[in-house]
């Protein structure tokens, strides 16, 4: 067993909170990751004392534990050969596929297989070595599968949840997996194995008892030694009171305001905002929008469609032929059918900060989320969130997680393209009093689940599944 460290409690992490930026006098320095995650688990660690294990991103190798902001931080160092064969390789080339419903075709390599188990050992003896005795190790999403049975076998002491930020996939599509078994037991590590819907939970359970052997009744898993494991559904959420607090700001105001008159003033804004990824739908989402001109149901005179595409893993081919593919679809919608000062599509391959996507869901009537598989899909929430008035329309793929939430978005299957024409335009002609009762119920969902209590509800869970073990940890907040 690693000695006892002196954190109660400690997030394990791929990527820290922060990311590297360069200052205004021109030194380098950290500012706080946008995303869901962070703004969720940056109370919990103030409130205890916590510390963050991550990578910074980078192949620097000499990095040492760093405070920002009040937080406290452990970077992991990653080689090139690691960046290529654990993160872009089995978590990206082989996990990530295979868990979005195989969208593309994952590749089984035995070299990324290898690299994978390596950096996790890795991250599981950091983690050992960083908790104090009894302490409580979340670790989070799927590069990190395997610590926590790695984490367990170094300090048994330990208190341990896991969350899944992606869905996980049924047995169908798990079982191609070569080392399926290894992964299992790995998350079998965890006292808590946290999923964003109660299908992948279900899942899991199936898959332990068919491929691992273990007895299990209903969410748990009895194990041999003893432990029981329970997977659980905790949809995550966001920041919603921040984000309408942004959205109400006189800045955000103005700028929404701008951007109408950039584009024109139409009658109504269409907005797409994703990661560049096979998963989001982006293509045909947009050749849907393009059809409904062509049919003349509208005019670029009265429509636009706004679509934010992140850079996103620009290193990986599959990325690159994508963006590729949407370049030329984008290219082509514009030539046959935009005018001068009026494209059907304006398309932004760039990322913003948080003020600035809060001035485009205040700007857009319409927000498109249509991705053909997603965990949860936070951007949904976030422009409920801004939604302040209960105006705006959300068009939303029923395969995004969030669509178990947000019913009374206009929901639509997103491979099939005249459905998907068919909501865009209801979305389209739908009147105030039809938006304001779809959007006020969404707008209550989301403010009353946030992303606070996503996390003191984890953890609460966590510390109930074994209540005589290990320390207390304190809640972000109290009710």
């Amino acid at each position: 067993m690693s000695a006892p460290g002196s954190a109660d409690l400690v997030i394990v992490a791929n990527r820290l909170p922060v990311d590297r930026v360069t200052l205004s006098d021109g030194t380098p320095g950290w500012r706080t990751s946008p995303g869901g995650l962070v703004t969720a688990l940056l109370p919990v660690m103030r409130a205890n004392d916590g510390i963050w294990i991550g990578w910074p991103g980078g192949t620097e190798q000499d990095l040492e534990p760093f405070d920002f902001e009040g937080l406290s931080l452990v970077p992991m160092a990653m080689s090139a050969e690691d960046i290529e064969n654990f993160y872009e390789g089995f978590s990206n080339g082989t996990v990530w596929p295979l868990y979005h419903d195989v969208v593309a075709k994952p590749q089984f390599h035995r070299e990324w297989w290898d690299s994978y188990v390596a950096v996790n050992q890795r991250f599981a003896a950091r983690a050992a070595e960083m908790a104090s005795e009894g302490a409580t190790v979340w670790v989070h999403d799927y590069q990190l599968q395997l610590v926590p049975q790695m984490l367990r076998n170094l300090r048994p002491d330990l208190r341990i949840g896991f969350y899944l930020h992606i869905p996980f996939p049924p047995a169908e599509l798990f079982q191609q997996l070569p080392w399926r078994r290894e992964l299992l037991e790995g998350l079998l590590g965890a006292d808590l194995v946290g999923f964003q819907l109660n299908g992948g939970a279900q899942n899991f359970v199936r898959l332990v008892r068919q491929r691992v052997g273990h007895k299990t009744h209903r969410d748990l898993v009895y194990l041999d030694d003893g432990r029981t494991v329970r997977a659980s559904a905790f949809p995550i959420s966001i920041d919603a009171a921040g984000f309408e607090e942004l959205a109400r700001s006189e800045a955000v105001g103005e700028r929404a305001r701008a951007i109408r008159e950039a584009l024109g003033n139409p009658r109504k804004i269409f907005l797409g905002v994703d990661r560049l990824d096979y998963t989001k739908g982006i293509y045909p989402r947009l050749r849907a929008f393009s059809e409904l001109i062509i049919d003349g149901h509208l005019d670029v005179e009265d429509a636009v469609f706004v679509q934010v595409a992140t850079p996103s893993r620009e290193r990986v081919e599959q990325y690159r032929i994508l963006r590729d593919d949407i370049d030329r679809l984008v290219g082509h919608i514009n030539g046959d059918l935009g005018k001068i000062g009026k494209p059907a599509i304006s398309y932004l391959h760039s990322s913003y900060p948080r003020e600035e996507m809060a001035a485009l869901y205040r700007a857009a009537d319409i927000m498109v989320v249509t991705p053909f598989r997603d965990g949860m899909n936070l951007v949904a929430k976030e422009y409920v969130a801004c939604r302040y008035d209960n105006d705006g329309a959300l068009v939303l793929s029923e395969f995004a997680g969030a669509a178990d939430e947000l019913r009374q978005a206009w929901l639509i299957n997103p491979y099939d393209i005249n459905g998907m024409k068919t909501a865009l335009l209801d979305a389209y002609n739908a009147d105030d009093r039809e938006r304001t009762r779809r959007m006020r119920p969404m707008r209550k969902q989301i403010i009353q689940h946030d992303v606070v209590a996503w996390a003191d509800s984890f953890l609460e869970e966590l510390a109930a599944v074994r209540p005589s073990h290990g320390k207390t940890v304190r809640p972000a907040r109290r009710s």
